[in-house]
């Protein structure tokens, strides 16, 4: 065992007697010790419940003969850290969780892990981490959350929490229906309950083999959810005593999956940063590119919030990840050979799976479009690449030209905004927000939601070198890649320069000569960095441009 390196030989009595002053028996450090990674906390909803899920993973390993040691990983949540300074903090939390993580894991020689997350940064910086550390690792996540449900029996979530405060400004919503969703938008605890971020990726570890059937859609309330949290303490035992790793499980194929699994779900736009920074750490190398050849051959099945008026919960009951895989099978779409945390290779999953309803999973006879759910534009505006939520887009905006209108940064988008300085037809563009310039990339999901919620959806696009929240909807591109602060073409668009977007072909375009952008760019002066001390400056120093996933250099 590996934890032999701290328990075994008289050369270690120093490290057992630290041992036996946390009170463990001598039965219980003989066993494999198990490190049970939770980001629980008191500030995010989706982490509220993980002491609970923690508990019931340490039955669980205790109940197969292993003894599980318990140690925290941070977490934010971005819908509180949303609009402020605190959203330049959320993606960064990434690679902090994934360090601190390796360090506890192999400071302590633990024989395996199982990783508690949530959110929408711990679960790829714990994913970062297993694919790093690379002992058997299990991930066990915290849950979706329920629907809410206004006072008229309408269900919502926080996608439309966010767009309420545009139709406020818009004066479409008066400040008691702004109440009303405030109250009822978020009742539970949970991860919230629509195809955002952290649902993608808790969905996406089933597709790339690191969860268990069921980890990315059991809602948190349900008790099934600790049923599912003690099997997971159970399977880990197995995981060790056979030796399975993560670089076991998340091959080239593994990520090819999740990739295919992504486009038919409909994921967040945020997966086309995670999934290259995980596949990253497991020496595995997917190119933003991939994504369009795999978005061709995969059909779009599930329209959940913000794409439609289902939530986790309708997916839950559907049959959940598994239906969807085993829908993605009639065409051959997926490798079924790959290992997963179940001990056996992803048919097996596959094979057990029922698609319960095929309105929420539609069939891939029937499905809501024959591409998947995410596009990567490409032009003389984003030569590296950007990004769309395509299957969020309304048809209208599927193709759009427009005059640019230029911000600076999101404060002075989202005041125009509510200023109604935005006219039907602009493409608004928001730059020095990308990993470097931000720092941090932020999401946009005030701006975005303020768009929709002010009437402006099917006729106002989105450029950004941030990027979205899993909650955006509408023509709301991002990820622009070189982003401004590193000399992007997006740093050299004027007031009133027409773009043209082609979300079908794949395209976009500043539409302004070669030579004037060559005059431009040799007037052109990198502004100031907008933080110079702390993380966030070194984090600027370090970071990779967003087609390449945020990684740390």
């Amino acid at each position: 065992m590996l934890s032999d390196n701290i328990k075994t030989g008289v050369e270690r009595a120093p490290n057992r007697s630290l041992l036996y002053a946390l009170g463990y028996t001598e039965e219980e450090i003989r066993r494999p010790l198990i490190g049970v990674v939770t980001s629980f906390n008191e500030i995010v909803p989706g982490h509220m419940n993980l002491d609970k899920i923690a508990e019931a993973v340490k039955a669980g390993v205790r109940a197969a003969g292993g003894t599980p040691v318990l140690f925290p990983a941070i977490a934010v949540c971005d819908g509180i850290a949303m609009g402020h300074i605190g959203m330049k903090y959320s993606l960064v939390t990434r690679d902090l969780i994934a360090d601190s993580t390796e360090a506890m894991a192999l400071a302590h020689q633990f024989d395996g892990l199982v990783m508690i997350p949530n959110c929408d940064k711990n679960v790829p910086g714990l994913l970062m981490a297993a694919a790093r550390i690379n002992v058997p690792t299990l991930l066990c996540s915290g849950g979706p959350m329920l629907a809410g449900r206004l006072k008229d029996g309408r269900r919502t979530c926080l996608s439309h929490m966010f767009e309420a405060v545009g139709a406020y400004h818009a004066g479409t919503l008066d400040a008691d229906g702004v109440r009303d969703y405030e109250e009822n938008a978020c009742p539970t605890c949970g991860s919230c309950s629509g195809m955002y971020t952290a649902n993608s990726m808790n969905c996406l570890s089933e597709a790339i083999g690191m969860a268990l059937p069921g980890n990315g859609t059991i809602p948190a309330a349900y008790s099934a959810r600790l049923r599912l949290a003690k099997h997971a303490g159970m399977k880990i035992m197995e995981l060790v005593e056979k030796n399975i790793r993560p670089r076991d499980i998340m091959t080239e194929a593994a990520f090819y999956n999740a990739e295919t699994v992504d486009m038919a779900l409909g994921c967040s736009t945020n997966t086309m940063l995670h999934l290259p920074a995980i596949a990253h750490e497991a020496g595995v190398a997917i190119s933003l590119d991939a994504a369009n050849a795999i978005s061709a051959k995969t059909p779009n099945l599930c329209h959940l919030a913000p794409a439609g008026d289902t939530f986790m919960e309708d997916l839950d009951l559907a049959g959940g990840v598994a239906a969807v895989m085993k829908e993605l099978a009639k065409k051959n779409l997926l490798d079924l050979s790959v290992m997963t945390v179940t001990g056996k290779p992803l048919a097996e999953t596959v094979n057990a799976a029922e698609n319960r309803n095929e309105e929420i999973i539609r069939p891939v006879e029937r499905p809501y479009s024959e591409n998947g759910g995410i596009a990567v534009l490409k032009g003389n505006l984003a030569k590296d690449g950007c990004v769309v939520k395509q299957s969020a887009v309304a048809p209208a905006m599927m193709k759009h030209e427009g005059p640019a209108r230029v911000f600076n940064s999101e404060e002075e988008a989202i005041a125009a905004i509510y200023a109604k300085k935005i006219n039907p037809g602009d493409v608004v563009v928001i730059r020095y927000e990308g990993p470097k310039g931000g720092p941090g990339m932020r999401e946009m999901l005030n701006p975005t939601s303020a768009i929709c919620g002010m009437g402006l959806g099917e006729s106002v696009a989105l450029i950004t070198d941030g990027r979205f929240s899993g909650a955006t909807r509408g023509a709301s591109i991002g990820h622009v890649s070189p982003e401004a602060a590193a000399g992007g073409v997006i740093a050299l668009v004027k007031e009133g320069d027409r773009i043209r977007i082609d979300i079908p072909a794949c395209e976009i375009a500043l539409l302004v000569s070669d030579e004037e952008l060559a005059r431009r760019r040799a007037a052109w002066v990198c502004p100031e960095p907008k933080v110079k001390t702390g993380y966030l400056a070194r984090y600027a120093k370090l970071v990779s441009s967003a087609d390449q996933g945020a990684i740390l250099q």
